[in-house]
């Protein structure tokens, strides 16, 4: 069998499906429209599956036994459970269902708004639009954009800090209950060893999901949530080092599509191993013991972003 390496193909093809979001990568406007109907049908999935699963939960069966996808993780965040994992209150469900919904109406609304009536290139609309367009070889306004970016994950991951030290705190399943995470670990190095897989000076394969207890794991996202907000401020006001435009070059948009599935690919791989092997934030209440189709699930989604980042890699260096 003869191997091609002619890269003809990978520059060339017009096939949309395969290129992605990458055929708008030159359109500022309509890339913009194109991440907010993402974020809308996301949005909009999570409040149909929901609400569905509400309708058909049945309080005496096991969440596990049901087939169930997102009650489970609400249930694991405090929402409507007591104690011994039981579901006491199934409206708070719905209600975060709807307003699901109503973000992915508001979403699906700015990205056909961006489609449509909004100009395919921001430039081009001049005054403060015009502040939002990008340049793939303008470093200080990826960065700005990078920035926003990286302070909005930052926010979320606050998110969960906030719910589980003040409103209403997360289900313990070493405690078998609900409550705050009054203490959270904000010693480095016990929440950096988790990085090398290090947990009370004994390594575990596992790395970061050997993690045992609400106060590591919420102390986690304080550290987290930290680092990307000051990244983010980091980004927006300075530009990246010279020597970092060289290890990670961005010459045009497919670049930064492939950066972004390596992401994806990295967070599902970790996600894995989490859903897998740790019943600490997954509690064998709402999840079961057996977690194989949704570890599978997991490690498949990180193959396929995997492969589009080296697909989209690929096209970056046989354009540029």
């Amino acid at each position: 069998m003869v191997i091609s390496t002619d890269k003809t193909f990978v520059t060339n093809t017009k096939l949309t499906w395969l290129i992605g979001n990458a055929r708008l990568t030159d359109l500022s406007g309509q890339l913009l429209g194109a991440h907010l109907a993402h974020a809308g049908l996301i949005m909009f999935w999570a409040g149909t599956t929901t609400i569905s699963e509400v309708l058909r939960f049945v309080p005496d069966i096991p969440m596990y036994e049901q087939g169930l996808t997102l009650l489970p993780h609400l249930a694991t965040l405090g929402w409507g459970v007591g104690a011994g994992g039981k579901v006491v209150d199934t409206y708070p469900y719905f209600v975060i269902g709807v307003l699901h919904l109503i973000a992915s109406a508001v979403l699906g609304a700015g990205g056909l708004f961006h489609v449509f009536r909004a100009p395919a290139i921001l430039h081009n609309n001049g005054g403060r639009t015009a502040r939002f367009h990008y340049e793939w070889n303008d470093p200080k306004q990826l960065g700005l954009i990078l920035g926003h970016h990286l302070i909005i994950l930052g926010l979320g991951a606050f998110l969960l800090v906030i719910k589980s030290m003040f409103v209403g705190g997360i289900y313990d399943t070493h405690l078998g209950d609900v409550r705050l995470v009054t203490s959270p670990t904000l010693n480095p190095i016990v929440i950096f060893s988790y990085l090398v897989g290090l947990k009370d000076h004994v390594w575990h394969p596992l790395g970061i999901a050997s993690v045992d207890n609400l106060e590591d794991v919420i102390g986690g996202h304080i550290w987290v949530g930290g680092i990307l907000i000051l990244g983010g401020i980091w980004h927006i006001l300075l530009q990246p080092f010279a020597w970092v435009r060289k290890f990670l070059p961005i010459k045009n948009g497919e670049e930064i599509l492939a950066y972004s599935l390596l992401g994806l690919a990295l967070m599902a791989w970790i996600s894995a191993s989490f859903v897998g092997y740790n019943t600490t934030v997954f509690p064998t209440e709402f999840y079961g013991s057996e977690h194989f189709v949704a570890t599978a699930t997991q490690l498949i989604l990180g193959v396929l972003a995997f492969v589009g980042y080296v697909w989209h890699s690929w096209r970056a260096r046989s354009i540029s």
